[in-house]
C-alpha cells in the first residue's frame, strides 16, 4: 500500500479554505456572544443598584 492512498491524510484541495472560513466564523461568533454576555452583565448590575 502506498501512503497517498490513506484516507486519514488525504484532504480535499479546498479543505484549507473551508477550515479557514469555519475558524473565522467561530471566532466572530465567540466574540459576539462574549459581547452579549458582557452587555447583559452590565445591564444586570445597573438594575441591582436602583
Amino acid at each position: 500500500m502506498s501512503e497517498k492512498n490513506t484516507p486519514s491524510k488525504a484532504k480535499p484541495k479546498g479543505g484549507d479554505d473551508r477550515d479557514a472560513r469555519l475558524k473565522a466564523a467561530l471566532k466572530a461568533n465567540l466574540a459576539r456572544r462574549k459581547a452579549q454576555a458582557k452587555a447583559r452583565a452590565a445591564g444586570d448590575e445597573g438594575k441591582k443598584d436602583t
